[in-house]
């Protein structure tokens, strides 16, 4: 049940990405809802689910979008990975560990497509990036992430209880 519902997060947030948030761009940059929701379910599943669904998500970015087949699916699988090494010392009612996480996956995300794209092809204006990029998608992603992550996390919780509850009426 988990890798469905974790499919259905990825391909749903990467329609919304895609679609919708295109709409809503605040000079030129829109949020990455794929960081929120690859670094959410290592945090809350696990670092294989993580790398699966970042592999996944980056994919469909790559196919749709990349010019390079593999660097979104190997940056997201390592925001995945790297997330999920947090997920035991996630509690229930934590909030800051998420959010400072997103953050820095977000961070580490521009930082990875500026040197994969930019950097090895003779681009060296990285104060530009930097300033007018990376920070902007990353407090976009910030703001959406403080609404999307408790969602998720809800979700992966039902989830979480559904399964118990079946295993007690099995047992």
């Amino acid at each position: 049940m988990n890798f469905i519902a974790a499919f259905l997060f990825m391909f749903i947030s990467f329609l919304l990405q895609s679609t919708l948030l295109s709409q809503f761009t605040i000079g030129g940059i829109t949020p990455n809802l794929l960081v929120i929701v690859t670094a959410s379910l290592g945090l809350i599943l696990g670092r294989r689910y993580g790398m699966i669904s970042g592999f996944v998500g980056g994919l469909f970015v790559d196919i749709f979008f990349g010019r390079i087949l593999g660097v979104y699916a190997l940056l997201y699988m390592l925001i995945g990975y790297l997330n999920g090494f947090f997920r035991k010392i996630l509690f229930s009612g934590d909030f800051k560990l998420p959010i400072t996480l997103i953050i820095g996956s977000d961070i580490a995300f521009g930082h990875g497509c500026y040197l994969l794209m930019f950097f090895f092809k003779g681009d060296f204006n990285y104060p530009f990036y930097l300033t007018g990029i990376i920070l902007p998608e990353v407090i976009y992603t910030t703001i959406i992430a403080i609404f999307y992550f408790p969602f998720i996390k809800f979700v992966f919780d039902k989830i979480r209880h559904f399964e118990e509850k079946d295993i007690e009426t099995i047992v």
